[in-house]
């Protein structure tokens, strides 16, 4: 249990209401009790607001009044931001970090080098060279491969393998099933029809704040290395192809796929099961909508999104050609439309 006063002395925010009113949870505004803190961010949903119990509601100045008039608040300039540091908070009063320890089952090759504060669990691997900074955690049954490297502070959950020669920043998170360095997919065909490998001798790189969802994959480049900048966030079931480089910031929704050699600047997003064609790039300030084809370089910031349905390769080509130029024939339609029409009406036009 906290009280409010206690949230507000971490966090800020101005509060408007009893500071000593406890708080046991965080809960959805539709489901919070009168132990319970909630948030309304989005306007359009300001109705919910009158009927909450919650004993506080966190929102903006917009919806100050009202919040008042329901009960206490805590009014902030954003407060989807204030919930999200909430939560932050909340975790490290509530939820103990693991102990730093090495399991009995875990292997450990005797040329890693573990920091202080490292902690690994059952039946994790951590090969040769590895190097394991200030308070990693590696969860069970993970494997960390030769000369890898993990920056301080950052977690491994369950079954998560980090190839070799990868190079993790700092307080990064990859949740269960992630994979980072596999191949790339990469082979040459022969004559005889078949599929010659190519050995991929690139790395990965990733650096700090980035957080990678369950299942996703970041395979290693071919030659130059795959990299992803500070802050990027992945989610679930994302595969992101060798030699791509993904900058700062950016995030992108489950399903994702980013073909090889891909280009992504800094801040933009892509939306779930969105696909992006390889050897592109995509300008900073671009949004990508979920379930979209990018098959071009976007070079300018703004929403795109596209769905066209599937046909053979010419005729598909034609139809897109023709989508481009319908704008188009739509206005010289309209200028035929009203020069026949002026001339039914007795005012032809000059040619």
């Amino acid at each position: 249990m906290v009280q409010l006063g206690q949230i507000i002395s971490a966090l800020g925010g101005e509060l408007v209401g009893p500071a000593e009113l406890p708080i046991t949870q965080i809960a959805p505004i539709e489901q919070a009790q009168s132990d319970a803190i909630t948030f309304l961010a989005n306007p359009k949903y300001r109705s919910k607001l009158a009927g909450t119990s919650a004993g506080c509601v966190i929102v903006s100045e917009a919806l100050r009044a009202e919040a008042v008039a329901r009960g206490t608040a805590i009014v902030t300039s954003d407060p989807y931001l204030y919930f999200a540091r909430l939560t932050q908070w909340w975790v490290q009063r509530f939820r103990p970090p693991a102990p730093a320890a090495v399991h009995p089952s875990a292997v450990i090759d005797p040329s890693a080098v573990l920091s202080e504060g490292v902690t690994i669990g059952p039946l994790a691997v951590v090969e040769g060279g590895a190097v394991l900074g200030q308070g990693v955690v590696i969860g069970p049954h993970c494997v960390v491969g030769r000369g890898s490297r993990l920056g301080a502070g950052t977690r491994l959950a369950a079954h998560v393998t980090i190839g070799f020669d990868c190079n993790i920043g700092e307080r990064c998170i990859f949740h269960s099933g992630v994979v980072i360095g596999a191949d790339g997919f990469g082979f040459a065909p022969t004559p005889e029809r078949h599929w010659e490998k190519i050995e991929q001798l690139g790395g990965v790189r990733i650096g700090n704040d980035v957080e990678v969802g369950a299942n996703s994959c970041i395979d290693r480049g071919a030659l130059g290395d795959t990299i992803l900048e500070d802050g990027v966030k992945v989610d679930n079931l994302v595969q992101i192809g060798h030699n791509v480089h993904i900058g700062a910031h950016a995030a992108m929704a489950g399903c994702v796929g980013i073909a090889g050699s891909a280009v992504i600047a800094a801040h933009t997003t892509i939306g779930g099961a969105a696909m992006i064609s390889g050897h592109l790039t995509l300008a900073e300030g671009v949004h990508v909508s979920a379930g979209t084809l990018v098959s071009r370089s976007i070079q300018k910031p703004g929403l795109y999104s596209g769905v066209f349905p599937f046909d053979d390769n010419a005729s598909w080509e034609k139809n897109a050609a023709t989508l481009r130029n319908l704008h188009a024939l739509r206005d010289r339609i309209r200028a035929l439309e009203k020069q026949h029409k002026n001339h039914d009406n007795g005012h032809p036009q000059d040619s």
